[in-house]
């Protein structure tokens, strides 16, 4: 009876240090998981910044040369109407 008492808490043992041991290398690998996503996250965020910065500074540029455009024109028109009455 005592042998079998030993045999089960070694066995018990064995069991507990086992699961202990499988469940610390799935913690490690959920950690490992959890950093790399949080990397690729890190990632995506920089370039949704990148992205949009670049996207800003295109519609600043394309605002300045309409601005451009509108003024050579407006520019244009005024010598056309200074020409034209001159014209007549």
């Amino acid at each position: 009876m005592k042998r079998l008492v030993l045999l089960v808490v070694a066995l018990v043992f064995a069991f507990s240090t086992t699961a202990m041991a499988v469940d610390q290398a799935a913690v490690k690998a959920d950690t490992k998981v959890e950093k790399a996503a949080v990397k690729a996250d890190a990632k995506v965020d920089k370039a949704e910044v990148k992205a949009d910065a670049k996207k800003a500074k295109a519609d600043a540029k394309a605002a300045k040369a309409e601005k451009k455009a509108d003024a050579k024109k407006a520019k244009a028109e005024k010598k056309a109407d200074e020409a034209a009455p001159a014209a007549k």
